[in-house]
């Protein structure tokens, strides 16, 4: 019979052990609608949005970033890594998104990341 190992990271607190962070939002809860706006606003000055939608695009933006986030998870446990890598988001977002879709959040997010490292 062939022993199964559980490969566990150093240093890591175990959940129960974590302190709850003092911000009001949980992660599930965050806000994107005033982000949406500006985008909105840049591409068409002349359109805008109704609560409604903007709730339904906020719903949407934190969806895919959950699937994103516990597939780049399984991916890191997969290769029985402690740390999160871009290449493990990367490689989610390929798993997750359709194939053009995937290349251009890919590409934009690598230049949004180099920008910021930049400033």
């Amino acid at each position: 019979m062939a022993r199964r190992t559980i490969h566990k990271c150093k240093g890591h607190l175990s959940p129960i052990s974590r302190k709850k962070s003092s911000s009001s939002t949980s992660l599930s809860h965050r806000n994107y609608s005033l982000y949406v706006n500006r985008v909105l606003k840049e591409v068409v000055p002349q359109r805008g949005m109704s609560s409604r939608t903007l709730d339904f695009m906020n719903t949407l933006i934190n969806d895919i970033f959950d699937r994103i986030a516990k597939e780049a998870h399984h991916l890191m446990h997969f290769r029985k890594r402690c740390t999160l890598t871009p290449e493990d988001i990367q490689k989610a977002v390929y798993m997750l998104l359709p194939e053009n879709l995937a290349k251009y959040a890919v590409t934009f997010g690598s230049e949004a990341v180099h920008r910021f490292v930049r400033s």
